[in-house]
């Protein structure tokens, strides 16, 4: 499938380890270190929280999707980027926690669904990142794993509370165990991601999934995901109270119901 004409966006941000995309309502967010299969480093998570929240204030954006350059999405954090420092009980240290939590905030907050396009290798910190984003597609090809057992390294992203959250305890624990790598279509099958296919089809699959998304309400689909998003850690009757008592501006249903009013 033909792709959309690309324009870059031009404005205050300069990113150096990613590059942001305009792609008519979609925001492209791509890691852009593929000499290094897009390893996390500090600065990479500082310019991905930047370029979410360019993204979510950006009117003519509607979808946020993050991706990586050439065969990884992202092999994980960058070890080299800790420099010298001594790991103490297996912690990577503020250096990465820091912007990785504002990152996360940034991914919840804004009022845009943020996909994770899986396109190839997602280990470890990009694990983690795909399961803070609204929703995944992968490659089929893709491999997948959790690898913070292999290096010796603690979660400290969220991991484990995101990871059985998605999958289910006892899958979870599987793949924290044994960090074996998993393949896209396999992360679809225990719902890991809402859908793989194969790598020549990823765009193709985004594309869909946008225009589904972009034919509905912008304040609505924000509404549901500010109430998904609260709702994760309360009891169903708690739920329920939570979204029949939240109000949110919702400027387009007159608009969109007049058809059935004629």
């Amino acid at each position: 499938m033909e792709r959309t004409p690309i324009s870059i966006v031009s404005g205050v941000m300069s990113y150096q380890t990613i590059i942001y995309q305009k792609e008519s309502d979609l925001g492209r967010i791509t890691l852009n270190r593929p000499q290094a299969m897009n390893a996390i480093t500090p600065d990479m998570l500082k310019e991905l929280k930047d370029a979410v929240l360019e993204a979510g204030n950006d009117k003519d954006v509607k979808v946020i999707v993050i991706t990586g350059a050439g065969k990884a999405f992202c092999a994980g954090v960058d070890l080299k980027s800790l420099g010298d420092r001594k790991l103490v009980n297996g912690r990577v240290g503020d250096i990465l926690d820091l912007p990785g939590q504002e990152l996360i905030k940034a991914i919840r907050t804004v009022p845009k669904v943020v996909i994770a396009l899986v396109n190839g290798f997602c280990f470890t910190g990009a694990l983690e990142l795909m399961l803070w984003c609204d929703l995944a597609i992968a490659a089929e090809e893709a491999k997948i794993g959790d690898t913070h057992a292999k290096w010796g390294i603690r979660p400290s992203w969220g991991r484990s509370a995101r990871l059985p959250h998605r999958v289910g305890y006892l899958k979870a624990k599987e793949l924290s165990f044994t960090a074996d790598f998993i393949t896209g279509k396999e992360a679809e099958r225990i719902g890991l991601v809402n859908l793989a296919v194969p790598a020549a089809k990823l765009n193709e699959a985004l594309v869909t999934m946008v225009k589904k998304i972009t034919a509905n309400s912008s304040q609505v689909v924000a509404a549901y995901k500010y109430i998904y998003n609260t709702n994760e850690n309360m009891t169903p009757e708690k739920c329920f109270e939570f979204e029949l008592k939240s109000d949110f501006e919702i400027t387009d249903t007159d608009e969109r119901l007049g058809q059935f009013r004629k």
